[in-house]
């Protein structure tokens, strides 16, 4: 079997409300979907979300590492050596994690479907079922509050709040939810690099002796300054997950090494793909350190491939995935279905995706 083409389509999709963090506010779900075309007849399909504040990469960018350096290196190429194949997108172009990622989860989508399996099985899994997080929006604290509610009566039990302007009003914002649902729901809070190293360490403190019971923090202080987030790891009681601190294996080599963060959170756009992040899942292995299935603000498509990925592997203590429950609509056929705080995989093969709302394409 033979790459026999890859082309690229755009999707919009309009989200629930608003979606605010510490680093930008988006309004509409915006990818390039990839889709590869087999010798043999089958498709593989994977996403990219322009996400510029967090990997670099425009909308633009994306388009044009695959039509200028990613498909032609990988046409005609046979898919039975998978390791020639990965080897040849990772080099072809440098970074253009999210790029190569579209690229990448497609050709998982495109082996599976060949062979017959589920992407979590072809990775070695037997899961099928996840719990997964809801993203609570930065806004007031009465606002988060609400939203937290709203989520809660859909049947989430697990809640990501987005924080990180200002650490006496995060501490209002936490302690609202808080005392809105209960002690029962578990809490995460998300600063996407918001605080300094001081403010993270009394912000998360204070959390701490108000018992408002957060269960992990998430990249606390800017990505670069992983003596900051040191200060933070070793000074908090709890634990404290890098995100946008990693990217690559040299990146989780040097945060684990000097022990910068408790966990790591893999996202498939800052890997490159599943190829590389299941490097960076063994390095997290033998350190002892848990990880977080994330993603950015993706469809169904890539969710679906972090998903099987999350399934597969023993190491993902927690999964964030609500890129599909954000949106108002899901125009796709087949694929994991999302419920709220839930992930059932189904047994179709690949992703199971059959059908997506792209109806132009560009390539050949």
């Amino acid at each position: 079997m033979k790459i026999q083409d890859i082309q690229t389509g755009e999707l919009s999709l309009p989200l629930l409300r608003p979606f605010h963090t510490a680093l930008r506010t988006v309004k509409r779900l915006s990818s390039v979907v990839v889709r590869v075309q087999s010798t043999t007849g089958e498709t593989g399909y994977g996403e990219a979300p322009p996400t510029a504040a967090i990997t670099g990469e425009t909308k633009d960018s994306i388009l044009s590492a695959i039509h200028s350096f990613i498909r032609p290196a990988l046409l005609d190429m046979d898919l039975s050596n998978l390791e020639d194949v990965f080897s040849r997108l990772s080099s072809c172009v440098p970074k253009n994690h999210s790029a190569k990622a579209a690229v990448d989860i497609a050709l998982y989508d495109l082996y599976g479907k060949h062979l017959g399996k589920p992407l979590y099985a072809l990775l070695g899994g037997n899961r099928r079922e996840l719990e997964t997080s809801l993203t609570i929006s930065l806004d007031t604290p009465d606002q988060m509050a609400e939203d937290s509610l709203n989520a809660i009566r859909k049947g989430c039990r697990i809640l990501k709040l987005k924080l990180g302007r200002g650490g006496n009003m995060d501490i209002r914002r936490v302690s609202a939810v808080r005392e809105a649902v209960g002690p029962q729901i578990r809490l995460w809070v998300d600063a996407n690099q918001g605080w300094t190293p001081w403010e993270a360490i009394l912000t998360v403190s204070a959390m701490e002796q108000m018992g408002l019971h957060v269960e992990l923090v998430e990249q606390p202080v800017d990505a670069r300054n992983l003596m900051g987030m040191q200060m933070v790891t070793r000074q908090v009681n709890t634990p404290v997950l890098a995100d946008e601190s990693v990217f690559s294996l040299l990146d989780a080599q040097k945060v684990l090494e000097r022990n910068a963060a408790d966990a790591i959170n893999i996202k498939l756009m800052k890997t490159g793909g599943i190829h590389s992040a299941l490097t960076l899942c063994e390095t997290a292995a033998a350190h002892g350190a848990p990880c977080m299935m994330g993603c950015m603000l993706e469809s169904k498509i890539a969710v679906s491939a972090a998903a099987h990925l999350a399934a597969a592997k023993s190491v993902f203590a927690w999964t964030d995935l609500d890129g599909p429950l954000l949106c108002r609509t899901d125009p796709f056929e087949g694929g994991a279905i999302f419920s709220p705080g839930k992930i059932l995989l189904t047994d179709a093969p690949g992703l199971g995706i059959t059908k997506t709302p792209c109806s132009r394409w560009s390539g050949s």
